[in-house]
């Protein structure tokens, strides 16, 4: 997301991709400290609904328009995903100054979950370390503004014990998958001498990586992946078998990857990244990877399929029945990067 081009869809977070630790979010506190955890990053002029009240669920984030007449898109991003995925009951946080748009944006996505059957527990608006209280019935001073201390709150040191990183915004998250220009530089002489490899060989070569904590693609091993992945039945191999379980370390390989090549032959790469943060339940890195293709090639097919299971805010937990059936193959050379 940059300030010139809003992001209208929705950036879900799957709570089962949340730590081993289960997280309950009893006051606006726990709320306020909950929804970092959750997105990854600290949001900033966003609408962010949780669901609640269920074992799984949904949470999902847009940007806050500046624009009034813009609120409707907002609503209408945030309530078709709730309806798809049968969601009963949220939590609303606008993250915002005391705007005209936030209080706009805050009331009207009341009113339509309401009207849709949705119960809506509660709707605070955050902003600069401070939690307010925009339904009718708290105390004055929840109105006048509840100062919390994201660091100090229980559920970020459990974030931190359970490893999970929060960036400081979107942008820091963005900023994880930018190019690494000398990575990218010493890459560029073995991609010109580069070529794909033989069928079964990528799903080989993946699968051996994946089951290394930390491993990464070789520069020959990398390259020989980059100009693998424009065939779409290679492509394939690197994604269609993943299961949840894997999606963590694909996304640590994927994201090491991306880093790593130049714009050229960057597409493929971060379409499979896309998927695998899909996957994980990370939306947010998910758009960011789907964003980064598209700078390169802006019609990619993996980034476009991503951003329909984004758009509609499709749980990764049903993936098991969207999985492509793809026929076996064997990989015909002992040198997967030759």
């Amino acid at each position: 997301m940059d300030s010139t081009s809003p992001r209208r869809s929705p950036e879900p977070t799957s709570t089962t991709a949340a730590p081993a630790t289960r997280l309950r979010a009893r006051t606006p506190d726990d709320l306020a400290a909950f929804v970092p955890l959750a997105l990854g990053f600290v949001p900033e002029r966003s609408v962010v609904m949780i669901s609640v009240g269920s074992p799984g669920g949904m949470h999902a984030r847009v940007d806050l328009p500046h624009d009034p007449d813009d609120v409707d898109d907002v609503v209408e991003a945030l309530l078709r995903p709730a309806r798809s995925n049968g969601v009963r009951e949220v939590v609303v946080m606008v993250y915002d100054d005391d705007t005209t748009v936030a209080d706009e944006a805050a009331w009207a996505l009341h009113e339509e979950l309401t009207a849709a059957g949705i119960s809506v527990r509660e709707v605070l608006r955050v902003h600069d370390d401070h939690w307010y209280a925009v339904l009718p019935g708290a105390p004055l001073a929840a109105y006048r503004g509840v100062p919390f201390v994201l660091a100090e709150h229980a559920f970020t040191a459990q974030g931190v014990f359970d490893g999970r990183v929060t960036h400081a915004s979107r942008e820091a998250l963005r900023a994880t998958i930018d190019q690494d220009h000398d990575a990218a530089r010493t890459l560029e002489p073995l991609l010109a001498g580069a070529t794909a490899l033989p069928t079964g060989c990528l799903a080989t070569l993946v699968r051996g990586h994946q089951g290394t904590a930390g491993s990464t693609f070789t520069p020959t091993e990398l390259a020989a992946v980059a100009v693998s992945l424009p065939r779409g039945d290679l492509r394939d191999e690197a994604w269609t078998w993943l299961d949840r379980a894997d999606a963590r370390r694909a996304v640590d390989l994927w994201s090491d990857a991306v880093r790593r090549l130049p714009t050229s032959h960057v597409a493929g790469p971060a379409a499979v990244l896309a998927f695998v943060a899909w996957l994980v339940g990370d939306g947010a890195l998910a758009w960011c990877a789907v964003d980064r293709c598209r700078e390169a090639d802006p019609t990619h097919s993996l980034a476009s399929l991503v951003a329909q299971l984004l758009d509609s805010a499709t749980s990764p937990d049903l993936w098991e029945e969207l999985r492509p059936r793809l026929g076996s193959s064997s990989c015909r050379t002992s040198d997967p990067a030759a």
